[in-house]
């Protein structure tokens, strides 16, 4: 299949309606991208696609554009057209923002079924019959049980999107329900990032004949991906981090822990010296998850503190460089992270921090990957010429934390954590700390 499809170097070539190739041009979109060369014409003939994509390689394309074109060729459809099924808040989101910005001229409606949200705002979204159900298993789930009206019984298609990751256990249940309750005779997309045996059983419960497409060798990172490692002991970590945030400032940087208190402690301690860091991880309500990233969409803050929570599905375009503050136990978790960086064809920067207590991870990493990385170069005296100031702002940190905890206990454990974004990250007027200087 691969061949014949060399030549195929615009939207148009691919077969799709007039109004989307405008669509994909007003876009920015130029030429399709791998994925969306093989996957697009065997949907439009009405195919069974499953997809093994890394993230960033143009997967939402490849699905949403051929349900676009099989709406515009439909009579309108009183019943809801497509369904996709997510495993993450914010990706569903994107996902709807991408089905509504192709489908702009055609005047596409979406809604987004997702917990953390109101579900009675959401049933009004449904009563107004949107064309696209895009949401998370559990949600989807709780609106086709208790939302009257709501059925997708004359469902066209099926979209499950991060597929792996949809069938842990959070969410293997609810998934199975779902596919009792919509008809078998449906179009159905798979798209992953890896193969694992559960995909396997849920392509041969799911699908009919499908077209298979790799996008990707079974587990690889982007060749415009420049990717290193620094071995260091523990407890010089912050300093490294701190060190490679200033020699790089101006860029946007993802920098991944494992916890949700580190995603906090860190974006503090680099608050007082002086960058824009912002945390995002799940203790966050869903509004304040959203109002982070849009500060970090924004460039109001340049530095995004996440765990691996906000490691899949946010499709973030200008990010320059993934830190990886704490190594992955799961060394697949790696392959997402750094797939944040080097998206549709630009070049990006993934360090990762390991020390004594990491190594075996990432010896598994770098196993999985299939070479070894370079060391990131620096010269620890002068690294450690930053020793003073990241304590001081550390000691800071851990007391602003202990007060703010105070505080929640006070106000009887509410989630509070976007007033301290915004107090304690000085959003409050747009503006930081005095800027770090080195």
């Amino acid at each position: 299949m691969g061949e014949e499809n060399e030549e195929i170097k615009t939207f148009k070539e691919l077969g799709l309606s007039e109004s989307l190739v405008e669509a994909c041009e007003n876009l920015g979109w130029k030429n399709p991208l791998k994925i969306q060369i093989e996957a697009i014409p065997p949907a439009l003939e009405g195919k069974d696609v499953i997809g093994l994509a890394q993230t960033g390689s143009g997967k939402t394309g490849a699905f949403a554009l051929p349900i676009l074109h099989a709406l515009l060729e439909a009579p309108r459809p009183k019943d809801f057209f497509a369904c996709v099924l997510s495993p993450t808040r914010e990706l569903a989101i994107q996902i709807a923002e991408q089905f509504e910005a192709l489908g702009s001229e055609i005047g596409v409606k979406c809604a987004v079924l997702v917990g953390g949200i109101d579900m009675v705002q959401q049933s009004i979204k449904i009563a107004k019959q949107p064309h696209i159900i895009v949401g998370t298993p559990g949600r989807v789930l709780d609106h086709l049980k208790n939302t009257r009206g709501f059925s997708l019984n004359r469902l066209k298609y099926l979209v499950l999107d991060e597929a792996d990751r949809l069938l842990n256990e959070d969410f293997e249940e609810s998934l199975n329900e779902i596919l009792q309750l919509i008809p078998r005779d449906r179009r159905t997309f798979l798209f992953s990032a890896t193969m694992t045996k559960k995909v396997q059983k849920l392509q041969r419960v799911c699908l009919r004949n499908p077209v298979k497409i790799e996008a990707a060798s079974k587990y690889s990172t982007v060749d415009t991906l420049k990717q290193q490692y620094r071995f260091l002991p523990a407890k010089h970590k912050d300093c490294y981090l701190v060190y490679i945030l200033t020699e790089m400032a101006g860029s946007t940087s993802m920098v991944f822990t494992r916890t949700c208190d580190a995603t906090r402690l860190l974006a503090l301690i680099l608050r007082n010296l002086g960058l824009k860091a912002i945390p995002i991880n799940g203790h966050m309500s869903q509004s304040k998850r959203l109002g982070a990233l849009n500060k970090f969409k924004s460039g109001e803050c340049n530095v995004l503190l996440c765990t691996d929570v906000a490691s899949r599905g946010l499709d973030i375009p200008a990010v320059d460089m993934v830190i990886n503050y704490d190594i992955p136990t799961n060394s697949k978790d790696y392959i997402h992270r750094v797939g944040r960086t080097a998206r549709a064809g630009r070049s990006g920067v993934a360090i990762s921090l390991v020390n004594q207590y990491e190594l075996e991870w990432y010896v598994q990493i770098e196993k999985l990957i299939g070479k070894k990385l370079p060391e990131y170069p620096a010269q620890e005296e002068e690294v450690l010429l930053l020793e003073e100031r990241v304590s001081e702002a550390k000691r800071l940190a851990v007391m602003k934390m202990k007060e703010s905890g105070k505080k929640k206990k006070r106000r009887g454990g509410e989630d509070n954590d976007g007033e301290d974004i915004d107090e304690s990250f000085g959003l409050k007027n747009g503006k930081s700390s005095k800027k770090f200087r080195r």
